[in-house]
């Protein structure tokens, strides 16, 4: 269902996002992110030679990670194509700290932890919420499999609790996890 018709407006500003999700030939996966931000009007910026032109990128931002299939980080890069200042693409670097995390609970948190405020660009760790959930439907088919095992086991698939419709008692898990669906009540207390 579509939103709602606006109010007349304009357009001012366009934030881009585009994520990517390669199998490589040595069994890992890559996950790419860019990132683009353009405005719709000109205006003054002192490192970009005095201003930034209306449709010319304010922001343009490339990340790659490089992952196992157990969301494992084995290569990070960042790069910074276009920014409002010139020291910007200076923090690209610290990126590379993201090598050996993995990628699941909690994410967000560990990555507040390593680039919030002055350790970080705010525009490339943003674009990291959605490489993470790109790199999960790039390892789909792989992930699919391996919960399919660990049902034999009796294990609880991973992506179990992770979202609304994965949820112990939703309609979703009765269907395809029937041995870990709990009815609402249940599951309401098993969480308590």
């Amino acid at each position: 269902m579509p939103l709602s018709t606006p109010a007349p407006r304009k357009l001012l500003h366009t934030r881009t996002v585009e994520c990517f999700g390669y199998e490589r030939d040595d069994g890992l996966w890559d996950v790419e992110g860019h990132m683009t931000d353009v405005k719709t009007y000109s205006f003054a910026n002192r490192d970009r030679g005095g201003e930034i032109r209306a449709g010319e990128p304010v922001h343009g931002m490339w990340l790659r990670i490089t992952i196992d299939t157990d969301m494992r980080i084995h290569a990070a890069e960042a790069s910074t194509d276009y920014s409002p200042f010139a020291i910007c693409p200076e923090i690209a670097g610290a990126y590379r700290r993201l090598v050996g995390l993995r990628i699941g609970r909690g994410w967000n948190r560990r990555l507040k932890e390593l680039f919030g405020g002055v350790a970080g660009c705010t525009h490339l760790t943003e674009l990291l919420g959605p490489m993470a959930t790109t790199a999960y439907q790039t390892l789909y088919k792989v992930r699919e499999k391996k919960a399919a095992e660990l049902q034999q086991l009796d294990a609880p698939p991973p992506i179990l609790g992770t979202c609304h419709a994965f949820a112990p008692s939703s309609s979703v898990v009765q269907w395809l996890f029937p041995k870990f669906h709990r009815p609402r009540d249940a599951a309401v207390a098993a969480e308590e």
